[in-house]
């Protein structure tokens, strides 16, 4: 089953470079996509934190695992840490990173959480670093809203609303 997991976590974690090639063609936008796009133009902020284009992507029946993707922009002179947050739409919310390890893709949750730099930003995306949602109670809907409450060490909790988009979305900007 671990097994199963983490092939689908996978599968809902990396995109085709085709896919990306046409991330940006206003022509593939599918129905519902223009609502998604202006509830999407709302950032949030916290403190010195403005997090913006929040969005997931729509899941499999039976998938277990979701990512979260968003961008986070720091305007302090002291850095803060993404350390965690929670959602009623999984049991556990936690901060990712995908990399390679030789020609090996690996997964891994940030026990300490991600760095927001002082004055810069943390772009959280598929493929690479992101948020992990765990244990989801049931398939994200393309369409849908998902809140979840982000955990910052300095700012503190602030609760997002992350849009669901296609399965192979690559931002939420134009659908």
């Amino acid at each position: 089953m671990r097994f199963f997991t983490l092939v689908a976590a996978l599968a809902l974690l990396t995109i085709p470079a085709s896919l990306v090639a046409h991330a940006h063609d206003h022509s593939a936008m599918g129905k519902g996509d223009a609502a998604i796009s202006e509830g999407m133009a709302q950032s949030v902020k916290l403190g010195d934190l403005v997090l913006s284009g929040a969005f997931t992507r729509a899941t499999l029946p039976g998938a277990k695992v979701g990512g979260g993707y968003i961008t986070i922009a720091n305007q302090s002179n002291e850095p803060d840490r993404l350390i965690g947050g929670s959602s009623p739409a999984a049991a556990r919310v936690e901060v990712h990173e995908m990399k390679m390890d030789g020609n090996v893709m690996q997964m891994r949750q940030l026990k300490d959480g991600l760095e927001i730099p002082a004055g810069g930003n943390a772009q959280l995306a598929p493929g690479g670093t992101h948020i992990m949602l765990m244990d989801i109670a049931k398939p994200l809907k393309q369409g849908e809203s998902i809140p979840v409450t982000l955990e910052f060490a300095k700012a503190g909790k602030v609760e997002v609303q992350f849009m669901v988009g296609r399965a192979n979305a690559t931002s939420m900007e134009h659908h």
